[in-house]
Order: structure tokens, then C-alpha cells, then sequence
């Protein structure tokens, strides 16, 4: 299951997490975020025994994207220990977003 947190809630559930955590950066008028959404949610009940799946509203918190230097949406972010483990910009592919995810898995960070 895919949560939605704000800019207050990031700090603590994402970059001070015990776990990894993916957060799909997005808007409600952006279409291709709105069509990788239903790819987000499966991945959730797919792998969520391994990572924390969040949903972070641009337009609500700007500073927080803007801090990682995203420029277009969707972007979603694995974060390991605090930092960027696997980026990808997009509605992409389930298998390349599931090979984004194992990757950034499996790094050093």
C-alpha cells in the first residue's frame, strides 16, 4: 500500500527510515504520473516486505523536490539510509521500474 506524506512527515519517513523507502514524487493534474500510479500500488503489495512505498505531492511541498534536484514528474526515489539509492524519471515499464528498485536494493549506499 502506497501512503501519502507532505514535507513535514519526510525527514522522519524517508530519510531517517530504518528501512528502504521509494517515494513517487507527483501531481494530481500530471497524466503520466497518474498512469504509473496503478504500477506504484502493485509493486507495493509486490515488494513491500522490503521497502516502505510513499507518495510525496509536489505542488503541496516543492521544497522537498526541489532539494533532489527533480525537474519533471513522475521521478521516484529509493532511499537507503538517508540517501538516493535509484532514481527514474517517467511513466515507465513495471519491469524497469521493478529493476530500478532491486538495483537500488542491492548497492552500497
Amino acid at each position: 500500500m502506497v501512503k501519502e506524506i507532505s514535507g513535514n512527515d519526510f525527514d522522519a519517513m524517508v530519510l531517517k527510515a530504518g528501512r528502504p523507502v521509494l517515494v513517487d514524487f507527483w501531481a494530481p493534474w500530471c497524466g503520466p504520473c497518474r498512469a504509473i500510479s496503478p504500477v506504484i500500488e502493485a509493486l507495493s503489495g509486490e515488494m513491500g516486505e522490503k521497502l516502505d512505498f510513499y507518495k510525496l505531492n509536489v505542488d503541496d511541498s516543492p521544497s522537498i523536490p526541489g532539494s533532489f534536484g527533480i525537474r519533471s514528474i513522475p521521478t521516484i526515489i529509493v532511499f537507503r539510509k538517508g540517501k538516493v539509492a535509484g532514481q527514474i524519471t517517467g511513466n515507465v515499464a513495471k519491469s524497469n521500474l521493478k529493476d530500478m528498485i532491486e538495483t537500488a536494493l542491492n548497492e552500497e549506499v
